[in-house]
């Protein structure tokens, strides 16, 4: 069933429909949520919490030709934003999935370097264009296809291309 035919039942109260939705998005939202912070148990506080906005606010969802991931992303964006005002920190990133560990290498210096280059690159992504960051994320991080990538911010696929782009650019220059 697609997205608008279970927003539809879920404002008719259909509870299935609306566990549908959270089965359909829930394990992006986790990774992308992961990935801004860094620690897989808030990320897993705050991804329920966007689907606690979600039911909340889905009465009032209208369809304006935007994907429901669209208005999903940005619900979880804005959660994001918040827990960091209050936290006042700064953006995390978990570059490894929960439970992976740097494939082990026979020599030791390589480890380290591999390990120097990771934090590096979560330095380098904190300081980088939010935009490029963001695409950074969503598409190798979060591991989304360009398309998707483009609903959730509401852009071209083109335009997402080049953002992306940029963003390769400006992490091989920094990082070399």
């Amino acid at each position: 069933m697609t997205d608008p035919e279970l927003i539809q039942r879920a404002q008719q109260g259909d509870p299935h429909a609306i566990g549908e939705l959270y089965l359909a998005h829930h394990e992006q939202t986790y990774k992308y949520i992961c990935s801004r912070v860094g620690d897989p148990a808030l990320a897993e506080d705050l991804t329920g919490e966007v689907f606690v906005r979600v039911v909340t606010r889905l009465p009032s969802y209208q369809d304006t030709g935007v994907p429901f991931q669209a208005w999903l992303y940005r619900i979880a964006h804005n959660l994001l934003m918040d827990h960091f005002r209050k936290t006042n920190r700064t953006f995390a990133v978990q570059l490894e999935p929960e439970g992976t560990h740097l494939p082990m290498q026979e020599n030791p210096a390589s480890q380290v370097e591999t390990q120097l280059t990771l934090e590096h690159l979560q330095r380098v992504l904190t300081q980088m264009d939010t935009e490029q960051a963001e695409v950074i994320r969503l598409r190798f991080m979060v591991g989304l296809p360009i398309k998707d990538v483009a609903e959730r911010l509401g852009k071209t696929v083109a335009a997402i291309k080049a953002i992306q782009h940029r963003g390769v650019i400006t992490l091989r220059a920094v990082l070399q």
